[in-house]
């Protein structure tokens, strides 16, 4: 089943007083680019993130936003620099003395004092905290894919309806093509004629003329060709990976067969499916650059 490039996914869930919000965002890129934005404290993770990410998606340009609170009781200890404190009360009374203004410091207003009181946390256990984390990780994954895929199901359906039309204008150019030396034979005559009234033709000459216009226009094989590579994009859009790289490179192969098509076929019916084919294809070029 093919996926788009393009989707989005969050998870979040509070787990023993940890909170935890993972936000996905992908977008088309050639290859896989994964950033991740989040506390500094959880850098040790951001492998294990990636690597998680990267077994689920193969391409896209990937931004990840991760927001985490602890409400968790004896998760952080308050300290008090007592010797700091002194100094500050110190000062206090020196400017009162100084200045001969009266001294009004309080508890409050000494606790407001720069590194005073310190907000330290406490030893965390990391294997634990990783373990939460990439749980509410792959409740993201699971929406974005979900996402992703709901997305290439319909880009799926559209390529194939696309595809079946060129197949059908191809087929169109499989019946047009066999006439094509005889509309030339019979050109040929014609020009003759006007040349050469009372002149015999030499019929075998004409015959081998008109042997060799057909092999130079000959497009069996570009028919044959090309159908190969429509049934292998249907192929691919029917398969369980995605392989938007894999068809854009088939869908180059298409266009290849379908200009020399038109370049070698010298007849206005073929030259007008050829237009209509290429005219399809571009849309489904466009709609590969979405596929993952």
């Amino acid at each position: 089943m093919l996926r788009s490039m393009t989707g989005y996914g969050k998870g979040e869930r509070t787990i023993e007083g940890h909170y935890f919000k993972f936000e996905i965002k992908s977008v088309n890129h050639r290859y896989l680019d994964i950033s991740i934005r989040m506390p500094r404290q959880f850098q040790y993770m951001e492998d294990k993130f990636k690597n998680m990410i990267s077994d689920k998606i193969t391409r896209g340009k990937i931004e990840v936003f991760v927001n985490y609170e602890c409400y968790s009781e004896g998760q952080y200890e308050v300290h008090v620099n007592k010797s700091l404190a002194k100094i500050y009360k110190e000062a206090y009374e020196s400017i009162s003395e100084l200045l001969n203004i009266e001294n009004d410091l309080t508890v409050s207003n000494l606790t407001k004092a720069t590194d005073v009181i310190l907000l330290k946390s406490m030893d965390e256990d990391e294997e634990k905290l990783t373990e939460i984390a990439c749980s509410v990780l792959d409740e993201a994954l699971d929406r974005i894919l979900k996402m992703k895929t709901e997305e290439g199901s319909k880009l799926s359906q559209d390529i194939l309806l696309k595809n079946e039309e060129i197949l059908k204008r191809l087929t169109d150019v499989e019946q047009i093509a066999p006439l094509v030396p005889v509309e030339y034979k019979e050109r040929l005559m014609k020009r003759l004629d006007e040349f050469i009234k009372n002149e015999t033709l030499d019929e075998s000459r004409i015959i081998t003329e008109v042997a060799l216009y057909a092999d130079k226009c000959s497009i069996d094989e570009e028919i044959v060709r090309l159908k190969s590579h429509i049934g292998q994009l249907n192929g691919m859009i029917k398969q369980k990976a995605s392989s938007g790289k894999k068809m854009d490179f088939l869908v180059q192969e298409m266009n290849r067969e379908i200009n020399t098509i038109g370049s070698k076929a010298n007849n206005l019916d073929i030259t007008k499916c050829v237009v209509d084919m290429k005219s399809e294809l571009e849309k489904i070029r466009e709609q590969i650059q979405n596929i993952e």
